[in-house]
């Protein structure tokens, strides 16, 4: 055991070196890849300038996928470990409001503010180079290791579900995902199920409105029964409360001085241990008037819209909650190698927001943990923001965690 840490000891001080060899490459790549654009799933741009650096770098395999993904791959050992992280990026809403480019971006004190640099570019170059570097120095017998860079905004799960089941069609044993985390282990968040309610009404001439049903008021009561549902929502130790939101709205109007004869209302439904999908409706469902049963319908939504490839893979917008156990050997591995880098000690953690891990381990059961520089607080808003020591420290977690992994499997398998 003492020759064991003493072997961690000497790679976590070779990783750190050849990391601050990197820094200025590092540092580079998170800079070009912010300042190309990829929002709407657009990343044909970024995944090439990423696929530049992969082959600088001579990993084994580097390619898009046929929804658009970039791949890179290293090695071919029986153990397959994807570092999952997404390229594309909201968009930049009102340009006023931001006080810089969102794409040049800032730095200041020594932290840099761009579209992207936490959700979730910050993640991408310590992975590149991470993985390299382990590569480099032996610290990969044994795995194939995959760099995954991927579309999540616009459905998340979708990317890595056709990972597993259209390209390259490879079940990981274990998934690190990048979405920020302030350096810390991630090992879970709830699920969510996106759904709508149209109710159907009657029009009529906005001067007659006596002969209508206007279908916005059949929608009153339920959007005020939704905004009073939380607390008798489910709740968890860890995961914590499910939650419920009107998150959007459409109204079909023949004109402006006519009653609606339909409206629609989008619900996101954040979801804990312990609530289905069918609960869930049931819930809804009861805030609907009697009178207005046959007027109203709940229908859960469906994503199928294409890739900027053209590549179509179907799926519901029904997401699980996951929590890996704190005691699971690549939980073990990533607190472990938190440490090892000279990172303070702190708890295994979870996220508020959703990640591709609601595939990952939510549907496909796959060990994942999260890693990642950056505050997920500061995602998807105008302060978007990364620490860019964190992006460099970062990188020496990437690159050690593979060793440990294997270690910790080796004394307490999965």
């Amino acid at each position: 055991m003492q020759l064991s840490n003493q072997i961690t000891e000497q790679n976590a001080t070779t990783i750190h070196l050849k990391v601050n060899q990197s820094r200025p490459a590092i540092i580079k790549m998170i800079l070009d890849i912010v300042a190309i654009p990829s929002m709407e799933s657009q990343i044909e741009a970024v995944g090439k300038r990423i696929a530049e650096e992969m082959r600088l770098l001579h990993y084994d395999e580097v390619r898009f996928d046929r929804m658009g993904n970039i791949l890179g791959r290293i090695g071919s050992g029986a153990k397959v470990l994807v570092y999952d992280s997404h390229i594309d990026t909201v968009g930049i809403g009102d340009p006023s409001a931001w006080a810089w480019d969102p794409f040049i971006g800032k730095i200041d004190n020594g932290i840099l503010y761009a579209r992207g640099a936490c959700d979730e570019k910050g993640s991408t170059p310590g992975m590149v180079h991470g993985l390299a570097i382990a590569r480099d120095l032996g610290l990969l017998d044994g795995w194939t290791v995959y760099y995954f860079g991927n579309m999540e905004e616009w459905c998340d799960g979708i990317a890595p579900n056709s990972f597993v089941e259209v390209d390259p069609k490879v079940r990981p044993d274990f998934v690190v995902i990048g979405e920020p985390s302030k350096m810390q282990v991630y090992r879970g968040h709830k699920g969510r199920l996106e759904f709508k309610i149209t109710a159907k009404g009657k029009s009529a001439h906005a001067a007659s409105n006596q002969l209508g049903d206007n279908a916005i008021y059949k929608l009153l009561p339920i959007i005020k029964g939704i905004s009073e549902l939380e607390p008798s929502l489910g709740d968890h130790p860890f995961l914590g409360n499910g939650k419920i939101t009107v998150s959007d709205m459409e109204v079909k109007t023949p004109s402006i001085n006519a009653v609606p004869d339909e409206a629609v209302i989008f619900v996101d439904r954040r979801m804990t241990f312990g609530e289905t999908k069918e609960k869930v409706i049931e819930e809804v469902q009861a805030l609907i008037p009697p009178e207005h049963l046959d007027s109203i319908k709940i229908e859960e939504l469906f994503y199928e819209e294409p890739s900027y490839t053209g590549f179509v893979f179907p799926v519901d917008k029904y997401f699980p909650a996951w929590a890996l156990d704190e005691n699971h050997p690549l939980v073990i591995a990533g607190q472990k190698t938190r440490q090892k880098i000279g990172l303070p000690d702190a708890p295994s953690g979870k996220w508020n927001f959703s990640t591709n891990g609601i595939y990952w381990a939510g549907k496909a059961g796959i060990p994942s943990i999260g890693f990642g520089p950056g505050d997920e607080e500061t995602a998807h808003t105008t302060i978007d923001s990364v620490p860019l020591d964190d992006v460099v420290k970062a990188t020496e977690f990437y690159a050690l965690l593979p060793y440990l992994l294997k270690s910790e499997l080796a004394e307490h398998p999965a």
